[in-house]
């Protein structure tokens, strides 16, 4: 998509574009205004999806442009363009100047398909058209304690959106691929190899996280273990002919039914928020196959995690709407660790949202 390239701003449509009020400081809302704003939180996320998709932040370059401007290159009108970036701008996601142009703030440039931490796929995943039909039963799914998505669609979620969603099962891939491999640097920075001669990506899907340990790690050797379709995709530098394909096996199969890899170190990340017998399966696993003293460090979005709280506690709502899981508190999360046998030890955090629990294989 072109930038936009700013010019004298005398299209005739720009003129019924209202001036912008001078900004003057405002009291915090009282809770009657506060209630009102979150009972219409489905209008922000709207407007995030709704400029994501047209591409405004990647239209809008380093210099401030109109809305009439904006227009032109997004092939919007202008007047409803306007309105939906005043709305944006309300929660930090653009700003408008006092000569009613528009610049990019911390939040929009993250909307830019090409900045290097883009949430743009991330944005379009969380207000997909099928959120818009579940988020309504919400209040069935906690009378019930499970999915409501079976009977809203007739299917699973993962069946719908592979046989019925496919716009929406590229967007869910590109969101987890950008992810993935935004966290995957953190991860390699954070772990410490030393010792460890073979790694084990369990549930690894395409296996960003395992490439980023090898790169930083020339003698280390890994394994990506994924459902058969999913590793098929795996990253270029792990297959035959890639960069690191020399150092990896990829093996095929589901680590609730067998993990039949014995390595150094075993990563699970992201893998244990389906449901509780998942989750233990998975884990019995690990200690049935690792030798002792092997090292598991398990990746994970906990949803009592202050400074993330809001993300994952929506989130966590979101999994019990579309597949009946949740995410974990601290607690639950090293109970379940310990009833597999697993000796737990530090955790740490990996980013604003992740946390890392060390664990180990006991004697």
């Amino acid at each position: 998509m072109t930038t936009v390239s700013p010019t004298p701003d005398t299209t005739p449509v720009a003129s019924t574009i209202a001036a912008p009020l001078a900004p003057t400081a405002a009291p915090a809302p009282p809770p009657s205004m506060r209630l009102r704003e979150l009972a219409f939180g489905a209008a922000c996320a709207a407007a995030v999806r709704a400029a994501a998709r047209l591409g405004v932040a990647d239209a809008l370059g380093d210099t401030p442009a109109s809305a009439a401007e904006l227009a032109q290159v997004v092939h919007t009108e202008p007047v409803p363009l306007q309105r939906l970036l005043r709305a944006l701008c309300c929660y930090g996601i653009f700003s408008e100047n006092g000569d009613g142009r528009f610049v990019h703030t911390e939040m929009s440039r993250l909307l830019r398909e090409d900045d290097p931490n883009s949430l743009r796929y991330i944005s379009l995943w969380c207000t997909e058209p099928w959120t818009w039909e579940v988020w309504p039963r919400l209040d069935d799914a906690v009378r019930s304690g499970t999915s409501v998505f079976p009977e809203t669609f007739g299917k699973g979620f993962f069946d719908y959106l592979h046989q019925d969603a496919g716009e929406s099962a590229y967007v869910f891939n590109r969101a987890m691929t950008t992810s993935s491999m935004q966290s995957a640097r953190d991860v390699a920075e954070l772990l410490d190899l030393t010792g460890v001669s073979s790694v084990v990506d369990i549930g690894g899907g395409q296996g960003h996280v395992l490439a980023s340990l090898l790169e930083k790690h020339p003698t280390v050797h890994g394994t990506l273990l994924d459902l058969p379709g999913v590793v098929a995709k795996a990253d270029p530098r792990l297959r035959d002919g890639g960069s690191l394909a020399s150092r990896v096996s990829i093996v095929p199969g589901d680590c609730r039914e067998d993990i039949p890899v014995e390595a150094d170190l075993y990563i699970i990340k992201n893998i244990l928020e389906w449901d509780d017998e998942s989750t233990r399966r998975t884990l019995r696993n690990v200690v049935a196959t690792a030798r002792p003293g092997a090292r598991v460090v398990i990746i994970e979005n906990l949803v009592d995690d202050t400074p993330s709280m809001r993300f994952t506690t929506a989130m966590d709502l979101l999994l019990l709407l579309n597949v009946g899981g949740a995410k974990h508190t601290r607690e639950s999360l090293l109970g379940r660790m310990s009833e597999a046998g697993l000796r737990v030890g530090e955790v740490r955090p990996v980013n604003a949202y992740l946390h890392a629990f060390e664990c180990v294989v006991p004697d």
